[in-house]
């Protein structure tokens, strides 16, 4: 007798092997998230770019100092200068300097940037230093622009500053001499 064997012979079928399920197919894959650290700088330069032009744009004109001070008094006579009020600038003037004109001609004031530099203030007087900026078209290689430091002189009358000298280039005559 034959023992029984678990082989197959050589003309029977063999059973089909064990095989591990097959993977499933691969799905699309879908484009790879993007890195939060990534994220949170971008976010925060975009932040920062917006708070820079909020400030650039909202940034307008200075605030007005004082007009009981020295510095106060040339801001709002340089603004009125500028603005072609001399009305309006002659009303910051000594009597004194109201009576002492210049002939000499006087440039236009509009492209004139005053900025303040420093300030002397004693009981009866003050000083106040100044940086003019002034800003011409044309020029070779564009605008043209050059600065210069000067001083207004101020007295104290009653309790208002007022301005006994100016710079030239700032200079009012409300009371022109006729010849």
């Amino acid at each position: 007798m034959i023992p029984e064997s678990n082989e197959p012979g050589p003309n029977e079928r063999q059973p089909a092997a064990a095989q591990p399920p097959a993977a499933p197919a691969p799905e699309p894959s879908a484009p790879p998230r993007p890195d939060r650290t990534l994220l949170g700088i971008i976010a925060a330069i975009a932040v920062l770019v917006i708070v820079a032009l909020v400030v650039v744009f909202t940034r307008g004109e200075p605030a007005p100092l004082d007009e009981a001070t020295p510095a106060g008094v040339v801001q709002r006579y340089s603004a009125a200068v500028i603005a072609g009020d001399e009305e309006a600038a002659s009303a910051y003037l000594s009597d004194a300097a109201k009576t002492r004109c210049s002939d000499k001609p006087r440039m236009g004031a509009r492209n004139l940037r005053v900025t303040l530099v420093s300030t002397t203030e004693r009981p009866a007087t003050a000083d106040v230093a100044v940086l003019i900026t002034v800003s011409e078209n044309g020029g070779v290689f564009g605008s043209n622009e050059y600065q210069m430091e000067q001083n207004f002189d101020l007295v104290k009358t009653a309790d208002k500053w007022l301005i006994d000298s100016a710079p030239w280039d700032l200079a009012v005559c409300p009371n022109p001499v006729v010849k």
